[in-house]
């Protein structure tokens, strides 16, 4: 069962010769606008393989020289891969880790003890317990010490890296806002080992890294100063979600506000990225204004549509000149002329515009996204929390609803963890009042559970895990009103699935991995209704990375139907939709459902219904607006794009990528 098929999409063909060049004449060609040696690898695998075999023939190095090596570490999830490599080559392949010294990038503070929710607990599970490096080498910063103690305690340690004669390698991941160990936006060059107060996003991201609900307000961190004098760094990071900081940090302006760009000063220093990670980079996102392009349809859709951009005219209005004087001249030889290359790509556009998502019966569908037959279908939309439906797509399911096909809505997971207390103390008022008003008995069950609920939610400190009774009460609370939803799309509740996937169900922000288990649930679902079309979310840089395991589970199931040949795959399309946090860029863009003012308001109506994760829901994130204002801001900034491309105008799109099972 293969049950990582979503990190083998690729949307674009990337050819080799824009990340592996021959010879340093090349390189230096394709590189000109990045600032730091910057290795891009076809697959996080091949990136770790090749780190590995460097850090290991340095370690080997100063075992034959006698001496120690030095490296300092943190717990960032980009690392993950490289320390299992490094423990299967201490296992398999004998590399010894005896002449290791280990200095901890940062330590969170204060810690109530140096156990659970500590950076160095975390280390010694991933990477520190499964080698045969000397306890006596290896070196954390105390998360508990007092405040008052806090300079001196700095000063020591950075006087404890001298005495082993510096560090050698300093491995490092990259955090959504660039910091580089825990060196926040702000953080100066010269900056020491020191306190610092962490941001609310990369508190956030560092709980999800370490499988915590709450992380305390600050960190002890190595200073970039401190970084910068490693005689070696690898700054490490994998996957399309970090494409955008490796951007910056590689090809913009040196920054505080951007603590990874100091690398730039470094002499000896490496960005090691698979893909997509790389996939922000002028040489893979504009490979034409570096070298000289191996073109093809979505490569030339994406120049076309820079250029519109950037000479702010419609597709159809571009000239030869325009071509020539932004680095497009490659295309005019191609095609012959700027029309011909004008009314290529209008065209192409204008074939992803459709009224008819289910696909438009008694149509030539020659041109359409959707082919006409059958009519009507059978459409099922994979929804990994219980209101990604109608934030990602709700324009598009009221659309396949009035046209008549038979629509079934599959909620993956009970979104339990993202409901406040409050709406359980609402909800359990309610509960106890209907009782107290209609039951001429008086259920004594139920007053006594709401008793001992209010009695643990009174109690309740920031960071604990709900008991496994007030978990069931807010899945029932999101399952109410994705019911309420649905009905408002007008989808009979016998087509509405809750799949409760066993992998979401620990309680906090940490899931489990993917399983058979979760697969099996999938799969049998597909296998009773035999769908003709597939939704499922394609926006894999979720920060929480729920989207992703619910995504693989769909992939795994529909694999396994393909390796067993059934009839009903063979006659249905698998269509990828993203949510609130981003959309699909222009150039990969297959079909774009149009809907009016009207439609966009009921759109609105049905996120609405999901009560419990308007204002109060605990993971909106830093964005402060709410997930119906960031769904029309999406939908019309798409619409808003196509309009200013020359083609159709419309209030608001919605857009799909489609899948084609591996």
């Amino acid at each position: 069962m293969r049950t990582n098929l979503s990190s083998q999409i690729s949307l674009n063909r990337v050819s080799p010769k824009y990340y592996k060049p021959e010879n340093a004449v090349e390189r230096s060609v394709l590189t000109r606008c990045e600032k730091v040696p910057t290795d891009i690898y076809e697959t996080m695998e091949e990136g770790v393989q090749h780190i590995a075999g460097e850090i290991a023939a340095k370690i080997q190095e100063r075992q034959r020289e006698g001496k120690f090596c030095v490296i300092g570490i943190g717990t960032g999830a980009s690392l993950r891969p490289l320390y299992a490599e490094l423990v299967r080559r201490h296992k398999d392949e004998g590399l010894s880790f005896r002449n290791v010294v280990i200095f901890n990038l940062y330590e969170y503070y204060p810690l109530a003890s140096e156990g659970a929710g500590s950076s160095f607990s975390q280390l010694g599970e991933l990477f520190l317990n499964q080698i045969d490096i000397d306890k006596q080498n290896v070196f954390t910063i105390d998360g508990t010490i007092p405040q008052e103690a806090v300079i001196e305690y700095c000063r020591l340690y950075e006087q404890r890296i001298q005495t082993f004669g510096g560090i050698d390698i300093a491995l490092m991941g990259i955090g959504r806002e660039g910091n580089i160990a825990m060196n926040e936006p702000g953080s100066s060059l010269s900056s020491p080992t020191r306190l610092i107060l962490i941001d609310s996003t990369s508190r956030a991201e560092a709980a999800h890294n370490l499988g915590v609900d709450n992380l305390p307000p600050c960190s002890i961190t190595m200073g970039v100063a401190t970084i910068m004098a490693a005689r070696k760094i690898y700054l490490l990071a994998w996957g399309d979600d970090k494409a955008d900081i490796i951007k910056k940090a590689v090809e913009d302006k040196v920054s505080d506000t951007l603590p990874a760009s100091y690398l730039q000063m470094h002499n000896n220093a490496n960005v090691c990225i698979d893909l997509a990670a790389a996939s922000h980079l002028t040489r893979i996102q504009r490979p034409w204004l570096v070298t000289n392009c191996e073109w093809n349809d979505k490569l030339i859709r994406s120049a076309i549509v820079w250029l519109c951009q950037r000479v702010k005219k419609p597709i159809l209005k571009l000239t030869n000149k325009d071509y020539n004087e932004n680095g497009l001249s490659e295309l005019l030889a191609l095609y012959g002329s700027a029309y011909n290359v004008n009314i290529k790509i209008f065209n192409d556009l204008q074939h992803t515009i459709t009224g008819w998502p289910g696909g438009k019966p008694n149509a030539d569908d020659t041109y359409r996204p959707e082919r006409a037959k059958p009519f009507p279908k059978r459409v099922v939309v994979f929804s990994p929390h219980p209101d990604d439906d109608v934030i990602s797509m709700g324009g598009t399911l009221r659309r396949l609803v009035q046209q008549g096909h038979e629509v079934h809505v599959a909620y993956e997971t009970s979104g339990n963890i993202a409901v406040g207390d409050e709406e359980v103390v609402r909800f359990m008022h309610f509960i106890n009042g209907f009782n107290q008003l209609f039951d001429e008995n008086s259920n004594e069950t139920i007053k006594n559970k709401y008793a001992e609920i209010k009695k643990f939610l009174a109690a309740k400190k920031e960071g604990d895990m709900d008991s496994r009774d007030i978990l069931t009460i807010k899945g029932l609370i999101r399952r109410g009103e994705a019911r309420t939803a649905s009905t408002f799309n007008q989808i009979p509740l016998n087509r509405v699935h809750f799949l409760d996937l066993p992998f979401y169900e620990t309680g906090k922000i940490e899931k489990n991995p993917i399983s058979e288990a979760d697969v099996e649930i999938v799969l049998q679902l597909l296998r009773d209704v035999k769908p003709h079309q597939v939704y499922v979310a394609g926006d894999l840089a979720d920060p929480h990375g729920t989207h992703r395991v619910c995504t693989d589970a769909v992939l795994a199931a529909i694999d396994i139907e393909k390796e067993a040949g059934v009839e009903w795959l063979k006659d249905c399309r698998i269509w990828m939709y993203r949510g609130a946090w981003a959309e699909w860029e222009i150039e990969n863009i297959e079909m774009a459902v149009p809907f009016s003012p009207e439609e966009l308001r009921a759109k609105r109506n049905s996120i609405l219904k999901h009560q419990s994760q308007m204002e109060s829901a605990p993971f909106l994130g830093n964005d402060e607006r709410l997930f119906w204002q960031r769904s029309e801001d999406r939908n019309r900034g798409t619409a808003a794009l196509y309009d200013q491309l020359g083609l159709a105008c419309y209030e608001a799109m919605e857009a799909f990528v489609e899948y084609i099972p591996l």
